[in-house]
């Protein structure tokens, strides 16, 4: 499967390696391409997951502010409901295509 955003591919990774919860898709950390993405500021709660940090994508000089969200420190059973570690997993949104 892939991220990408303005015809770049942000994040690839095998089917079998990606974690879907609640309908969103989360690449492995190993299959960002790091180059695109700096830190954000920016964080939220989740109140099962727990605390997302978020990462703004640059691609050919074109910003997309908090535009992927990873956790990197679960909430206490989060991973239990989860089924799998998701730690440090990286998901999209604001015009990022997920697709194989």
């Amino acid at each position: 499967m892939k991220a990408t955003w303005n015809g770049t591919v942000l994040a690839e990774a095998p089917k079998e390696e990606i974690i879907r919860i609640e309908g969103n898709f989360y690449f492995p950390p190993s299959s960002l391409q790091r180059d695109y993405f700096k830190d954000s500021d920016l964080h939220t709660t989740c109140h099962w997951k727990g605390e997302a940090n978020y990462y703004t994508v640059t691609v050919d000089g074109q910003e997309n502010l908090d535009a992927a969200w990873y956790y990197p420190v679960p909430k206490e059973g989060s991973v239990d409901k989860v089924g799998q570690d998701f730690t440090n997993y990286v998901s999209f949104w604001r015009g990022v295509e997920v697709g194989e």
